[in-house]
């Protein structure tokens, strides 16, 4: 059972903790078809997944911003 310390928010980028825009999760939860993510035409080769928390690898996705490896001026704090 995943306690409030281990939930992981799917609608926020694990990096930067900004709003991802996945246009994936966003079907999940609503049940309504989205148009094509973001991330289907991105480019990811600066993207810097070795800073993923393990525990968010798979189950979050980054921003478009952190994904373009361009960092965010502060983490935000929850």
């Amino acid at each position: 059972m995943e306690t409030a310390a281990t939930t992981i928010d799917t609608t926020r980028c694990p990096l930067c903790g900004e709003e991802n825009r996945c246009a994936m999760e966003t079907a999940r939860e609503t049940g309504q078809p989205q148009p094509p993510c973001w991330c289907m035409a991105a480019d990811f080769g600066k993207a810097p997944f070795a800073a993923l928390p393990p525990a968010s690898r798979g189950k979050a996705c980054m921003c478009a911003r952190c994904a373009a490896g361009i960092a965010a001026a502060e983490p935000r704090q929850d």
